[in-house]
């Protein structure tokens, strides 16, 4: 169904465009989205407005996508479905990334602080000769203006029962020293069991003054109905969790946790301890849950007695979980699923190494979490099942449920 010359050449000549350049990237532009149209119909059985036997689902909008090619900058549309996902396989799912990567690289050489690295990275994008200033701004401003518009965006639509909140550490250079910057990110699960990328920014250190502004943006923007947050234990992270979220539920990171604990016990009996404690997440429900971790408790007392204190001193906040759906729990007792998007985050920032400033190090990472967001909404897996969501909505607040030491206290007004 793609536009055939005599087609293409007279939409052209309609335009009257007289820059080659331009003449070039239109019609490609064109013949993309004739491509993209085409395959659509294909995947729904129908074209649009067509009534077909084969149809198997509607269109519902489209969302936007930049391809960068060498005829310039192409915009181009694809259709949303109301019961499926559909993504052309012409595009790649990961160019607004590698895009962001080579704008970072040429910044890093056009600055002057490439190292060897950073040097043989230019190569291997294919620039030897390096690249101008002014490309260099206009590809950045495109990114940043992208990655602007998705941190905006309001996140009123719905709720967001779950949250997930974390960050990883990169370099950069801050006033002419290099030191090491934030990366944090917050992923929700919606009310209709999809995962999104809440929001993310790049600040000096964790401390609470910065997590509390981050958090309180999100709800600026929108966030509500947050029944359950799972971090680790950063104290100041904890307080700002308190501070913005009042009456919801903390979850400590079941992960973070067991590392903290080992930590103090000898490295011959770490495999031992290990097991003896995870016999408290196998229990069936959350009776036998407390059950489990009180006869834990005591049991270590004995030959461990710091990791005892330390069970003591942590209850209840690795068990908040107990008090929600038992179809979430493996979801929702650690902090794993944002783990590897950090893990993504760093495989990619390495490449790099030391950033020129933050807002580079912004720019990359806000362009792997806007990919990872179309990965999850064009995806057809929900992160649960729409079913087990409507359990979690159905049954009483959990956080009623759950002991008043795991309900951070209200520590001011959000």
């Amino acid at each position: 169904m793609a536009l055939n010359q005599s087609a293409l050449l007279n939409l052209l000549g309609e335009l009257k465009l007289t820059d080659v350049t331009d003449r070039i990237r239109v019609a490609t532009e064109t013949l993309y989205q004739e491509l993209i149209d085409a395959e659509a119909s294909a995947f729904i059985g129908a074209a649009p407005f067509e009534r077909s036997s084969d149809r198997t689902t509607h269109r519902n909008g489209t969302r936007s996508r930049t391809l960068s090619t060498t005829a310039g900058d192409l915009d181009l549309k694809i259709p949303k479905l109301r019961a499926e996902s559909f993504f052309p396989a012409l595009l790649e799912r990961r160019r607004r990334v590698d895009q962001a990567l080579f704008a970072v690289v040429m910044e890093a050489y056009v600055h002057g602080v490439s190292t060897r690295k950073v040097d043989d990275q230019v190569k291997a994008l294919g620039a030897d000769t390096g690249i101008s200033k002014s490309e260099v701004s206009r590809i950045c401003a495109g990114l940043d203006a992208e990655v602007a518009d998705f941190r905006d965006r309001t996140l009123a639509a719905q709720d967001y029962p779950y949250v997930f909140l974390d960050a990883t550490y990169c370099k950069a250079r801050v006033r002419h020293r290099i030191v090491s910057q934030a990366v944090v990110v917050a992923i929700g699960v919606a009310a209709d069991g999809r995962r999104e990328v809440l929001g993310f920014d790049v600040g000096d250190s964790e401390n609470e003054g910065f997590w509390t502004s981050f958090l309180r943006s999100l709800k600026t923007r929108g966030l509500d109905g947050v029944k359950l947050v799972m971090s680790d234990a950063h104290t100041g992270l904890k307080k700002a969790i308190g501070t913005v979220f009042q009456g919801a539920g903390w979850q400590r990171c079941r992960v973070h946790f067991m590392r903290n604990v080992l930590a103090v016990v000898p490295k011959g009996s770490q495999e031992m301890v290990a097991s003896i404690i995870r016999t408290i997440f196998a229990q069936p429900d959350r009776e036998h849950i407390e059950k489990q971790f009180r006869e834990v408790t005591t049991m270590l007392s004995r030959s461990h007695p710091k990791v005892a204190a330390m069970l003591t001193d942590a209850q209840p906040d690795p068990l908040a979980f107990a008090a929600f759906p038992r179809r979430h729990w493996r979801q929702i007792w650690s902090t794993n699923p944002l783990e590897r998007v950090n893990k993504e985050i760093k495989r990619r920032t390495d490449v790099v190494g030391v950033f020129p400033n933050s807002a580079a190090l912004l720019r990359l990472a806000g362009s792997f979490l806007i990919e990872q967001h179309d990965e999850w909404e064009a995806g057809e897996r929900r992160y649960f099942s729409e079913a087990s969501m409507h359990e979690l909505t159905t049954m009483n607040n959990p956080t009623d449920a759950v002991d008043e030491a795991v309900i951070l206290p209200e520590l001011a007004a959000a």
